[in-house]
C-alpha cells in the first residue's frame, strides 16, 4: 500500500469512527458525521469533481433477514445510498459506500435516468428564469416591469413525449404569479396564465417559451396573515380582524409523558417501533410491534408514503401539464419543515431532527423534522347498565407520530396514529395555498371553480401510496378480501334479511390489483396462517379504506401510463426489497410503466408468505370558494385494524379516567 493509500485509509477509519458514535440501531438513519463520511469516501474514490451533485445520501437498510435477526449490543455494519447527477457530464449514477469499511461497493451508470430534482435547482430556477429575454418580453405585454416581484415555481417537466424523454435532458416547466407591493404578499392570488417555460436543469437556462395571450392579472390580493384581513382589498376580509372571544386551551402533563425514547426506538404503552426518515420519503416507521400478555407481536416491518402524484383534470394550456410526483420528482423529506411548539404541534412534545445532505455532500440539519407527543382522543368504550346504573367509561388516549412539508404552493401534513386499541391510522392533511389560474373578466371556468374574481381552482386529485411491508405475528401472511354479501331468499335466507362475509384469498399477484367497493363495505384481512387465536381463527389485521375515489384520466394517456399503480387501491407483492417506490425508482421524466405494473407481471404466488401492501387513496379536490385564498385542512387516510389478532377488547386494561364522576 503506498503512502497516499495508508492516508486515505486512517481518514477512511477515522471518519468511520466518528459516525458511529450516535447510532444505536440497525435502522437509525444517518447521522451527520456518516453523511459527510460517505460522500468523502465516494469523492475519494472515484476522483468526483464539483459538477458531481449529490442529489440523496441516505441510509442502505440491511437486509431484512440481518435486521430480524440482530441482537442488541451486536456489531452492525452502516452503508449509504448515494445517488449522483454529474451536471458536466449530464449523467447520472447510482453508489453504495460502506461507511464502517470505507469503501464503496457499487457505482454504476443510471443511463436514461432523471433523478429528483435537487434543493440547489428549485431555488435557482427562479433567477435564472427572470434573466431570460424572451420571459421579460412576455411580462412586459403583461404590463409587468418589477421583476423582483414575481415568483417562479418550478413544477416538474413530468413525460408528455419523447421531447421530453430523459436522454434529452433534464428540464423543467416553471410557471410564474406575480406579488404586488410586498415580498409577503399572497403572489399566488395574481397567476400569469398562459406562460410556459421550458428551462434546461443541467445548463440553468431557459430553451424555450409558450404564450397563449395576455389574460389580465386578478385584481384583488388574496392575504391570509392576521393584519391583511382587514384590508377591504382582501378576499375574503374581515374589518374587525382575529376573533377575540377565544379563551385559551392549554394541554399540559404535569407528570410528564408515556413514552420513551431511546435514540429512534419509541416505547409507549404496549407500542414499541423504530422512527425513521428519508429524504425521499420524509417519516418512516419500522419494527412495529404490540406487547400482548409479556409477548412483543410484531405487525408491520417497515411503513411509509411511498409516492404521491397530483393530476389536474382541466385542459388548458398550463394546467394540463400539471402532473407532479412529489415524492419521485422531489422528495418531501428535502422539503420538511421545522415545527414550532404551539403552532404545528401542542402539548408535551419529542422532536426528531433530521440530517440529510446538501447538493455538494455536506450534512444538513432539519431541526424538529418529527414530531412525537400524545392526546387524548374521546371515548374508548362505554357501557352503562341500566338496570343498575352504574357505568364503566375509558378514555382513549393515542400516540401521534407527525411531520408536515412545504411543496411549492401546498402543506401536507403526514399523521400515524397509534391507539390503545392495537388500531393503526394514517392521515394526511392537506392545506396551503391551490395552484390556481387566471380568467378574462366575466369568464367561468369549465373545469374548475371561481374562488375570487378572475381566479379559479382547476379541478385536481391528489393520490397517496402507502407501502406497507406487513409482518403480522411474523412474516408467513395471507391476504384475503372481505365482501359483505347479502344472501338470496331461499332456505338459507328465509326471512330475506341474512347476510355474510366472504373472504378470498388473493393467491397471485394477478388476483391481488383490487378496487375498494362500498357497497360491499369491502375490506382487506392480512392474516397469518400459522398462529391462531382463542377461537382457532388465523390471527389477522384487516385495512380498512376510506378515501377511495379512482383517477378520472383517460386510459392511455401519459399519467395514467406514468401513474398506474392509482387504477388501484390494493395491490399486493411479494417481498422483495429493490422494490420500494410504486412508480419506480425514477419516475422523473419517465415515460411510464415501471414499478407495481412491471413487478406484478411475474404473478409471483402471495399465499403464506412474506407480503408487501400497496394501499392508494385520494383526496378528491372539487375546489370551493371557502379554499380560498388558504385552504382549511382536508383529511384523507385509512385504518388498520385488528381482526381477531387479539383474543378480546385489548383496551380492556386501560384504567378509569382519574376525575370521571361515573366512577366517584
Amino acid at each position: 500500500m503506498t503512502t497516499a493509500e495508508q492516508a486515505s485509509a486512517a481518514e477512511h477509519a477515522t471518519a468511520a469512527e466518528q459516525a458511529t458514535v450516535a447510532v444505536r440501531h440497525l435502522l437509525d438513519p444517518l447521522t451527520a458525521e456518516e453523511i459527510e463520511a460517505a460522500t468523502r469516501i465516494l469523492k475519494q474514490d472515484r476522483g468526483l469533481a464539483e459538477s458531481a451533485r449529490f442529489v440523496y445520501v441516505t441510509l442502505r437498510e440491511p437486509s431484512k433477514d440481518v435486521v430480524l435477526g440482530h441482537r442488541p449490543g451486536g456489531p452492525f455494519e452502516r452503508e449509504a445510498h448515494i445517488v449522483i447527477r454529474e451536471r458536466a457530464e449530464c449523467r447520472s449514477y447510482e453508489a453504495v459506500v460502506s461507511i464502517t469499511a470505507g469503501e464503496v461497493r457499487l457505482w454504476r451508470e443510471l443511463p436514461g435516468v432523471q433523478p429528483a430534482v435537487m434543493l440547489e435547482e428549485f431555488l435557482g430556477t427562479e433567477e435564472a428564469v427572470k434573466k431570460d429575454a424572451r420571459w421579460q418580453e412576455a411580462m412586459r405585454r403583461r404590463g409587468i416591469t418589477d421583476f423582483g416581484m414575481v415568483m417562479i415555481d418550478p413544477w416538474s417537466v413530468g413525460y408528455l413525449g419523447p421531447e421530453d424523454a430523459a436522454g434529452q435532458g433534464r428540464f423543467l416547466r416553471p410557471l410564474t404569479w406575480v406579488r404586488e407591493g410586498d415580498p409577503d404578499d399572497n403572489g399566488y392570488a395574481r397567476p400569469v396564465e398562459g406562460l410556459i417555460v421550458r428551462f434546461d436543469l443541467d445548463r440553468m437556462e431557459v430553451v424555450d417559451i409558450e404564450d397563449h395571450g395576455v389574460v389580465p392579472l386578478p385584481p384583488r390580493s388574496g392575504n391570509y396573515t392576521a393584519e391583511a384581513i382587514r384590508d377591504p382589498g382582501n378576499v375574503p376580509h374581515f374589518p374587525d380582524g382575529p376573533r377575540q372571544d377565544l379563551r385559551p386551551v392549554e394541554i399540559t402533563q404535569p407528570q410528564g409523558t408515556s413514552f420513551t425514547v431511546d435514540g429512534h426506538e419509541v416505547s409507549w404503552q404496549k407500542w414499541r417501533f423504530q422512527v425513521g426518515f428519508t429524504p425521499r420519503e420524509g417519516l418512516v416507521l419500522h419494527l412495529v410491534r404490540y406487547q400482548d400478555h409479556g409477548t412483543l407481536r410484531p405487525l408491520i416491518y417497515r411503513a411509509s408514503l411511498a409516492e404521491m402524484v397530483i393530476p389536474y383534470g382541466d385542459p388548458s394550456p398550463a394546467q394540463y401539464r400539471k402532473n407532479v410526483f412529489d415524492m419521485g420528482e422531489y422528495g418531501i423529506g428535502v422539503l420538511a419543515n421545522s415545527l414550532e411548539l404551539g403552532c404545528d404541534c401542542l402539548g408535551e412534545i419529542y422532536y426528531f431532527d433530521a440530517w440529510l445532505n446538501d447538493n455538494d455532500g455536506r450534512a444538513q440539519l432539519i431541526k424538529n423534522a418529527i414530531c412525537l407527543h400524545e392526546e387524548d382522543h374521546g371515548m374508548s368504550w362505554k357501557h352503562t347498565d341500566w338496570r343498575t346504573g352504574k357505568a364503566e367509561v375509558r378514555r382513549a388516549r393515542r400516540l401521534v407520530i407527525s411531520m408536515i412539508a412545504t411543496v411549492g404552493n401546498y402543506e401536507y401534513g403526514y399523521f400515524w396514529y397509534l391507539n390503545q386499541d392495537g388500531t393503526i391510522e394514517y392521515e394526511v392533511k392537506l392545506t396551503g395555498v391551490i395552484s390556481n389560474g387566471a380568467l378574462p373578466e366575466g369568464q367561468k371556468p369549465a373545469h374548475g371553480t371561481l374562488v375570487a374574481p378572475q381566479v379559479y381552482g382547476p379541478n385536481h386529485q391528489h393520490i397517496f401510496c402507502v407501502r406497507l411491508d406487513m409482518m403480522v405475528d411474523g412474516p408467513q401472511n395471507t391476504v384475503y378480501e372481505c365482501d359483505s354479501v347479502a344472501l338470496p331468499p331461499g332456505p338459507e335466507n328465509p326471512y330475506g334479511n341474512a347476510w355474510v362475509v366472504r373472504q378470498t384469498p388473493l393467491r397471485r399477484e394477478s388476483e391481488a390489483q383490487r378496487v375498494a367497493d362500498g357497497r360491499a363495505a369491502r375490506y382487506w384481512k392480512i392474516a397469518n396462517p400459522g398462529r391462531r387465536n382463542a377461537t382457532g381463527e388465523a390471527v389477522a389485521y384487516k385495512l380498512v379504506p376510506q378515501d377511495s375515489v379512482l383517477p378520472f384520466w383517460q386510459p392511455g394517456t401519459s399519467i395514467a401510463r406514468r401513474a398506474e399503480f392509482a387504477s388501484r387501491h390494493l395491490w399486493v407483492t411479494a417481498y422483495d426489497p429493490g422494490q420500494r417506490f410504486p412508480a419506480g425508482e425514477y419516475p422523473n421524466q419517465h415515460p411510464g410503466g415501471d414499478g407495481l405494473p412491471a413487478w406484478t407481471a411475474a404473478d409471483r404466488p402471495l399465499e403464506n408468505t412474506d407480503l408487501v401492501l400497496w394501499h392508494t387513496f385520494t383526496a378528491h379536490h372539487v375546489v370551493r370558494p371557502e379554499d380560498w385564498p388558504v385552504m382549511p385542512v382536508t383529511r384523507v387516510g385509512f385504518q388498520l385494524r385488528a381482526d381477531g389478532f387479539f383474543d378480546g377488547n385489548p383496551a380492556l386494561d386501560v384504567p378509569p379516567p382519574e376525575h370521571c364522576h361515573h366512577q366517584a
